[in-house]
Formats: structure tokens, C-alpha cells, sequence
């Protein structure tokens, strides 16, 4: 048993990230972006003016539909998360200041990958018996590359419900047990002795959350995720703004050390860090991957429910995704823990320290605690909405709607699981899964890309 976890969570993880996912993200970030015009750059304002600009905006969808804007919110509340905060951490600390350029340009190709994914999940949709859009990888491979490819669209679904208990469940809901239980040990020292039993009601609580939610199906995740998102975000946003303004001298420097560390990182984190250039572009790629889920496939399946007209003008969304995701609130973290100058033990792996540590150079220690607490609190449940609809609608593929309750009753009874649990080896099981998922949708991804590109050409022809 140790061997075959030794083989999934090392040679398998380092073949589906490393050699597969990470050079698919360059490559085929570069191909779309000129098969299609470079639309996430030239393009830019339109795409915000008709996603973010219209979010005040009276929406409605149907009957089986959410609005668009819930849909964006939903692949939202699987996407921002612990990899935002937590993730870009490791990024740093394992990869130096210049890891925060990688992850920039990662996200960067990322914008119009996942706009390609969005795009064809909608494209290629279908309703169910119950008259609700389903859509995803499994079905723009299998309606648009054919019936030959349905064993490619089954391997995608299979490794998304897999990926789906650990990184959308088990870690989450362990981040959020770990959190709380750190804000209140902050506060009352003799708590840490009741851990486990705070961890239990913890657990409870969320698993009859998250069972509320689901039972309402889409358009209850979707109204949820719709006042959650942009309150959390919103709040972490600020308070990330309070810290580096307290540190503008700093703000010079810290972008001088993400630009100089990402050729040369030894020069800024010091020749003892160990940190080569291959560390700072690795780690910066992967955690960009791993923040946005650009590649992977996942968010289309939240996309194709929206009541749109359609697919581009839902691609765009995909577009608005990545920026908010990544090239805002992982660069607020990144500028957060640098400029707050707090000290970074460069090469070993970190949790919630860094992002606690820097708010408390401003907040306090026991404001911090609370603080991420919080943060950690509504990021990882929102993820854990996100994900138990992706491993709903992956389950229903693959055997019928009936299936897809009974996944939703073991889903909610996992999240106990997670809060009261140690689940490294889940954490990295699921990493491997979440990368392994990126080979069939990326197959797909470049098959379909002359569909993609034609719809993009009448669209903006014809708008």
C-alpha cells in the first residue's frame, strides 16, 4: 500500500503536473491565444464591460438555468480558495519572490484557456430528464469530437469525482477545522484540550450546510454562491489593501524582488535558500493551475447551467474568472506577506503562517488568527459548493441522475470526515487526480480548438 501511494502521490503527480499539465498550460495557453486573436488582451475591456459591468444589472434565467453571473460564481466558489491564500504561501516559500511572475503568466494564458473551456461546455450542452443544462468535458468531448471518444470523457469524469472528495471536500473541511480551532486556542488557551470535539461539531454543522445546499440543486448553489463570493472577496481584498498600504515603502521593493528572483532567485533569497530559477517557474505555474483550474476542465460544468445567449458571450466570464482569481487576489496575498516583510523560511513547505504572520504586523496576532479564520472559513466552504456540483454532474454522466443523490448524501458525510481527520496523503491524491484530469479535457481542448476559434470570429463579427 505504501508503494502504490508512493507511485500516486510521486511519480504520477510529477508526470501529470510537471510533464503534462504545466507545459499543456504554456503551449496550449500560446496556440489559442493566436488561433483566436489574443481576445484576453485585445479584447480586455470588452470582456469586463460585459461581465463584471453587468453585475448590477437585473438578471433572470429560466427553468433548469442559473443567471450568468451565478454561474461565474459558482466556478468562482470552487476556484477561490485555500489555493488562493495557502497556495500562493507554498508558491513563495518554495519557489522565492519570483514565483509571484510565473503565476502571473500562467494566469495570463490561463484567461483564454478557460474562456475555450467555457465556450465549448456551452456550446456543446444538453438538458437532463429534469430539464436542467448539463455540460463539461465529458460533453463537449463526447457531442463534439463524437461517440468514438465517450472512453475519453469517461476517464475525465471518473478523476473529477475522485478529485472531488479530496481537493473539494476532505482538505477543505479540514482547513476550516484547523483554522477555527487556531483563532480560538488565540482566545482561550485551554480550548486546544477539546480540539477533537470542536473539530466534531465543526464538521456537523458544514455537512448539514452543505447537504441544504445541494438538496436545492443548482439554482440554490448558485443563489448562495451569488451573496458569498463577492462578500469574501471583497473583504479579503480590503484588508489586503490596508496591510500593503501600511507597507507602500515597501511596494517598490517587493516588485524589484518578484522581477529580479524570477531569473534569478538566489540573488534575492539568498544563495542558502537553495532556490534555482527551475523552483521560482515551477512553483509560480503550478500554484496558478492549481489557484484558477485553467486546464483542468472543471469550471465549464458550472458555466453550462447559465441562461445565456450564448456561448461566447459565456466564455467571456471564463476570461473574468482568471483575472479576479489569480492576477488579483493571489497577487494581494504575494504583495501582502512581501511587503509586511515578515521573515520566510525559503524551500520548506508553509500553511496559513505567512498570510497570518503579515496581518498581523498591522492587526495583531489575535485579530489575524480571526481574521484567516474567516477568510479560510468562506473560502474552502465556497469551494466545497463548487466542487460537490462538479462531482454531481461527473457522477450523473456517468450513471444517471439516482446516482448523482446518493453522491451528494456521501459527499456531505465526507465533509465530517475532512474536519475531524489528518489527510495529507488525501491532499496528494487529489492533487495527482486534479492534474490527471487536465489529459483528457487538453486532448479535447486542442481537437475543438477550430470551433472555438469560428465561434469567436462571428461573435465579434457580428456583435
Amino acid at each position: 500500500m505504501e508503494a502504490i501511494l508512493d507511485f500516486f502521490t510521486g511519480t504520477l503527480y510529477t508526470i501529470a503536473w510537471i510533464y503534462i499539465l504545466l507545459p499543456c498550460v504554456i503551449l496550449g495557453g500560446l496556440y489559442f491565444t493566436v488561433r483566436n486573436r489574443a481576445i484576453q488582451f485585445s479584447k480586455f475591456g470588452y470582456a469586463m464591460k460585459n461581465t463584471i459591468g453587468k453585475v448590477f444589472q437585473k438578471q433572470s434565467s429560466s427553468k433548469g438555468s442559473v443567471t450568468p453571473f451565478q454561474a461565474v460564481t459558482t466556478a468562482l466558489a470552487a476556484t477561490v480558495g485555500t489555493g488562493n491564500v495557502i497556495g500562493t504561501s507554498q508558491a513563495i516559500a518554495m519557489g522565492g519572490y519570483g514565483a509571484l511572475f510565473w503565476l502571473w503568466i500562467a494566469a495570463l494564458l490561463g484567461m483564454i484557456i478557460k474562456y475555450c473551456e467555457v465556450t465549448l461546455s456551452v456550446h456543446y450542452r444538453e438538458k437532463n430528464k429534469n430539464g436542467d443544462w448539463v455540460g463539461g468535458p465529458m460533453y463537449y468531448i463526447t457531442n463534439g469530437m463524437g461517440k468514438k471518444w465517450k472512453w475519453l470523457a469517461i476517464l475525465f469524469a471518473i478523476l473529477a469525482t475522485l478529485a472531488s472528495f479530496g481537493i473539494g471536500n476532505l482538505s477543505q473541511a479540514n482547513s476550516i477545522s484547523s483554522s477555527i480551532n487556531n483563532a480560538i486556542s488565540e482566545f482561550i488557551p485551554a480550548a486546544s484540550e477539546k480540539s477533537d470535539v470542536i473539530s466534531l461539531i465543526i464538521g456537523i454543522v458544514l455537512a448539514v450546510i452543505c447537504a441544504f445546499a445541494l438538496l436545492g440543486g443548482i439554482k440554490r448553489i448558485g443563489r448562495i454562491t451569488e451573496l458569498l463570493i463577492p462578500f469574501m472577496s471583497i473583504f479579503f481584498i480590503i484588508s489586503s489593501l490596508i496591510v500593503i498600504c501600511m507597507n507602500w515603502a515597501s511596494l517598490g521593493e517587493a516588485f524589484k524582488n518578484i522581477f529580479i528572483g524570477a531569473f534569478t532567485p538566489k540573488a534575492v533569497c539568498g544563495a542558502a535558500s537553495g532556490i534555482a530559477l527551475k523552483e521560482a517557474l515551477v512553483w509560480g505555474l503550478k500554484r496558478s493551475a492549481f489557484s484558477n483550474e485553467a486546464g483542468l476542465g472543471s469550471a465549464g460544468i458550472a458555466h453550462a447551467a447559465a441562461d445565456t445567449k450564448g456561448p461566447v458571450q459565456q466564455g467571456l466570464y471564463g476570461i473574468f474568472e482568471v483575472f479576479a482569481d489569480t492576477l488579483v487576489i493571489c497577487t494581494l496575498t504575494g504583495l501582502t506577506i512581501i511587503t509586511s516583510g515578515i521573515s520566510i523560511d525559503f524551500g520548506k513547505s508553509v500553511s496559513s503562517e505567512l498570510i497570518t504572520g503579515a496581518f498581523a504586523t498591522v492587526f495583531g496576532d489575535k485579530f489575524a488568527a480571526l481574521f484567516i479564520a474567516i477568510a479560510l472559513f468562506l473560502f474552502a466552504f465556497s469551494t466545497i459548493l463548487g466542487w460537490s456540483l462538479y462531482g454531481a454532474r461527473c457522477v450523473e454522466y456517468l450513471f444517471g441522475q439516482k446516482a448523482s443523490k446518493v453522491y451528494q448524501f456521501i459527499f456531505s458525510a465526507m465533509v465530517i470526515v475532512g474536519a475531524t481527520t489528518s489527510i495529507e496523503v488525501v491532499w496528494k491524491l487529489a492533487d495527482t487526480f486534479n492534474g490527471l484530469m487536465a489529459i483528457p479535457n487538453f486532448i479535447a481542448l486542442f481537437a475543438l480548438s477550430g470551433v472555438v476559434a469560428k465561434l469567436t470570429k462571428e461573435h465579434f463579427k457580428n456583435k
